[in-house]
């Protein structure tokens, strides 16, 4: 077996609750594919009363640090979560939603104020009018890149909004960074906007990571499976050799079970068959390859073990419904992209 799981978790009693936990070195390996890149991000100075909207960005994770001040965070559905300086916001589905210094507050479109450059992605935004030069409030705030690779479904399982006030116990390590963030946001010495781009990318990491850790909220599907003794070697199996091409036979054997209990459990938790989910993860992870890290497809179907591209190239169509190199992310359409 390639890997031993942790799996019991103890009640406070010492006894043991029957229930699985995930492993740091399954959980290493779900953030290792983790991509995650600041593509915007804006410091911004609001006065008193400020009404802030930001547009949906399908596919991308908005980040939000409240340095300065207080404010309300309404969501697209109407849900409000009160805000005070030092709190971090990651809302990894990129969903519309408005930052306001309380209700019934009119609304402007964030892209619509003036934006000052400060480096290649950050920008600095002061919408405090004449009469209150002093702002109330400091945020820095933008949309990210986000992608879990062949984990990318963990994603979908995410609350709309991780709200961190950094002193809970998900975020261990978490307080260090966000008081740095709060200290360049505020000094504004030589270099900070990029230090602070940076500090941002390692918060909503961290925020990640404490989600996973904690066990992703007891959502189900997969991460059911990662929790099954019977399942999660297998599914630790395939994400670190996909391009080993799996039987049920090794896969079960993997998990030190029958083949038909691996397969019918698989199956039940997951959706799918164990073999279909081994296919599926390949051309999750050749698209990320094709279109992020532009690998040649051929060096694509070798990292994968197919005998030649017109095998993947047929895999991955018949798949995706595309072929592989119609996705490709060339510097035009990224560039394209950050204006979103």
């Amino acid at each position: 077996m390639t890997e031993r799981l942790q799996y019991l978790t103890e009640t406070p009693d010492g006894g043991t609750a029957g229930q699985f936990a995930l492993s740091s070195d399954l959980i290493s390996e779900l953030l290792t594919s983790m991509r995650l890149r600041g593509v915007q991000y804006r410091r911004v100075h609001v006065g008193p009363r400020f009404g802030l909207h930001f547009d949906a960005k399908p596919g991308r994770a908005y980040f939000h640090f409240l340095a300065v001040g207080s404010a309300v965070l309404r969501t697209e559905d109407g849900t409000v979560h009160e805000l005070s300086a030092g709190n971090a916001v990651f809302m990894p589905h990129g969903e519309s939603h408005q930052l306001l210094s309380g209700p019934d507050i009119p609304v402007r479109g964030i892209d619509s104020f003036d934006a000052a450059p400060l480096s290649n992605a950050v920008c600095d935004v002061d919408t405090c009018p004449s009469a209150d030069p002093t702002p109330s409030a400091i945020f820095f705030n933008g949309f990210m890149e986000f992608d879990l690779g062949g984990m990318q479904g963990l994603s979908r399982l995410m609350p709309d909004v991780m709200l961190v006030d950094a002193g809970g116990k998900r975020y261990p390590g978490l307080l260090p960074i966000l008081t740095s963030m709060k200290r360049e946001v505020c000094s504004a010495r030589v270099g900070f906007a990029g230090i602070l781009a940076r500090l941002a990318e390692v918060a909503a990491a961290m925020i990640v990571r404490g989600w996973i850790e904690c066990g992703c909220d007891n959502t189900s599907g997969l991460v059911a499976a990662l929790r099954d003794p019977r399942l999660a070697c297998a599914i630790l199996a395939l994400h670190r050799h996909p391009g080993h091409h799996w039987t049920v036979a090794e896969l079960a054997a993997e998990c030190n079970v029958s083949r038909s209990v691996f397969a019918d459990r698989f199956q039940t938790t997951i959706g799918v068959p164990p073999l279909r989910y081994a296919t599926e993860l390949r051309m999750l992870l050749a698209g990320q390859w094709l279109a992020q890290d532009t690998l040649p497809i051929q060096s694509v179907a070798q990292r994968l073990g197919y005998t030649s591209q017109a095998a993947f190239s047929r895999a991955f169509k018949r798949v995706t419904g595309r072929p592989p190199g119609a996705g490709r992310d060339t510097p035009r359409s990224r560039a394209a992209g950050e204006g979103d």
